[in-house]
């Protein structure tokens, strides 16, 4: 069962400011294309079709946070390592690190966490409704071990 998930992306220059540095907002983009590619690897999409055995669930965030602790800049190599950290009967909860990578080594540039709800769109209540995680994910899915991702002191 998956319980983590490692991520490479190369830092585009749109992605940047003035001064060249990954602009806040795109470590959340970050985040979100890790969960994406998460998924994909078990061979499922966040956005699944409704057809046969799949139920069409979407996942909309609860809660999201990032803490900074240092810039990445234009055309840097970024690993974000997603931690399933929670795996609660309707959410998914997600800690990730994200590193430059250097020649020596790496440089840990942020930790975020985001809290996404498994809800499908319910025709009687014309709207989102939270829903178990279906069996097809949670038999893939299972809890990272704390000590990897528990933010150091």
């Amino acid at each position: 069962m998956a319980s983590q998930f490692r991520f490479l992306h190369r830092v585009e220059f749109s992605e940047t400011d003035m001064a060249g540095i990954v602009h806040f907002s795109n470590f959340f983009r970050y985040m979100e294309k890790a969960e994406h590619a998460f998924f994909r690897s078990l061979g499922y999409s966040v956005h699944p079709r409704k057809s046969g055995e799949f139920q069409a669930v979407g996942w909309p965030r609860v809660h999201a946070e990032c803490d900074y602790l240092g810039p990445i800049t234009f055309e840097d190599e970024v690993e974000i390592l997603l931690y399933v950290a929670r795996k609660g009967k309707k959410s998914l909860t997600y800690f990730f690190e994200i590193s430059r990578i250097l020649q020596d080594g790496k440089q840990l540039c942020a930790t975020g966490k985001t809290v996404a709800a498994c809800v499908t769109l319910s025709p009687e209540a014309g709207k989102m409704v939270a829903v178990d995680i279906p069996d097809y994910l949670t038999s893939q899915i299972s809890e990272a071990d704390p000590v990897l991702f528990t933010p150091k002191s």
